[in-house]
């Protein structure tokens, strides 16, 4: 009745993931380690595969100004979210289900995470931490 991970199918998927994370870090020179967390830390839903990157601690300045900067970000990104951790930093996130987990969905993950950090940090560090950057 439900698809749920059962040990095979969640084997299966560890083993795509684990593959294509192999055949990066090996075509890479910039990857020292891959860290693959505990295993408390999951990153299947039900059906899903979830991904995160961190992006910047807390806003410790500007905090409204830089969430309305996130919430208006928000609208024009495809794959991935703006969100606040437990801690107040701010994260990117998305998810797919688990049956398009493929290394070209893979591929486009990464550089939708890369991407879009990289287009919005400067942006974000300086309004969250702008007397750091007073002239």
């Amino acid at each position: 009745m439900t698809d749920l991970h059962v040990d095979a199918r969640l084997s299966d998927l560890e083993q795509r993931i684990d593959r294509w994370l192999a055949e990066f870090a090996a075509d890479n020179p910039m990857i020292a380690a891959l860290d693959r967390g505990t295993s408390d830390d999951t990153s299947f839903g039900q059906r899903t595969l979830r991904y995160e990157t961190y992006v910047l601690p807390a806003p410790p300045e500007h905090g409204p100004e830089v969430m309305e900067l996130l919430l208006r970000r928000n609208d024009q990104l495809t794959g991935v979210h703006f969100s606040i951790g437990l801690e107040d930093a701010i994260y990117l996130r998305g998810e797919i289900p688990d049956s398009a987990v493929t290394a070209d969905e893979l591929d486009r993950i990464l550089g939708t995470l890369y991407t879009t950090v990289e287009a919005n940090f400067q942006a974000l560090v300086r309004l969250a931490f702008a007397s750091r950057f007073d002239d």
